[in-house]
């Protein structure tokens, strides 16, 4: 009894006093987490106004695995905030799910036989702007799962991911949004499915002392149904890091998709460019 409770009293300093597994020297994690917040109070403000508050929560991670040939590279970036204004309901303005999990096997030099899954979608519902009761989108309505196969070239600083063989899946897991044929599925159906080729871009660098800028683009064609309308999916992020602890951001999304139609002023629907772009200082949490 006694030798098991030495042993169970050595065995922590045993272990912790040994060298890194190889296992855990290949993975290199990291990322950042970050409130923004910003508040404006307006009282008898002669040239007009509303007071308002906004907030935004941004979190980027990665986990990457690399021994030998083989390479694993996996991330998170997730997003929500929103504005209120005085006489007017909580709207959002950011609200993001995207993950992406990226296999590869080098064949020579930069390139790489690889394979991604990415999926997109959001956290809450989504209303139109003139009637707060009208949902648009909702988790899942839209969701978006992409699967592809191909070459990738990646250095330190980028990645270029060509997937001659790639698939496109599109959820809308809402009964109404379905019935009305949202987001380029067939009315009444749940899933669109689209065979195709994708393209993805990837780059990360300091470009400035304590600047950091991120930036991934995403293209799409549908090789059975206009193949010239190419699905396009921008993100940037640029860091500024002022301190341990507070840092400024700028976000900027542009997303295009042939299947999405969207209102104007005059009611005429049409696919449009999508773009989403804010500017934010607050804490920041790099880890």
């Amino acid at each position: 009894m006694k030798k098991i409770l030495i042993i169970l009293l050595l065995f922590p300093f045993t272990v912790f006093s040994q060298e890194v597994p190889d296992s855990l020297r290949a993975w290199q994690k990291g990322g950042i987490a970050t409130i923004n917040f910003s508040q404006v109070s307006l009282t008898n403000w002669a040239s007009g106004g509303n007071s308002s508050a906004s907030g935004v929560f941004l979190f980027k991670s990665f986990a990457n695995y690399k021994k030998d040939k083989f390479s694993w590279d996996n991330s998170i970036d997730i997003s929500y905030g929103g504005i209120k204004e005085k006489s007017k309901d909580f709207v959002k303005s950011n609200d993001k799910i995207d993950l992406n999990s990226k296999a590869g096997i080098q064949a020579k030099g930069n390139w790489n036989y690889a394979g991604l899954i990415n999926f997109k979608s959001q956290f809450a519902q989504g209303y139109n702007e003139s009637n707060s009761t009208d949902i648009i989108s909702r988790f899942m309505a839209p969701g978006y799962l992409n699967a592809g196969i191909g070459m990738d070239f990646k250095t330190k600083k980028m990645s270029l991911l060509l997937a001659p063989i790639a698939g496109k899946f599109t959820f809308v897991m809402d009964d109404k949004l379905s019935a009305n044929g949202d987001f380029g599925v067939d009315p009444g159906k749940n899933i669109r499915s689209e065979l195709g080729a994708k393209v993805r871009f990837e780059y990360k660098n300091e470009i400035l002392k304590n600047v950091t800028l991120e930036t991934s683009l995403d293209l799409f064609s549908n090789y059975l149904h206009n193949p010239e309308n190419i699905d396009v999916d921008w993100n940037v992020l640029v860091n500024l890091k002022v301190n341990e602890y507070l840092s400024a951001n700028l976000v900027t999304r542009l997303i295009y998709d042939d299947d999405i139609k969207i209102e104007d002023s005059e009611g005429h629907s049409a696919p449009r460019v999508q773009f989403m772009e804010m500017f934010g200082v607050g804490l920041s949490l790099k880890f």
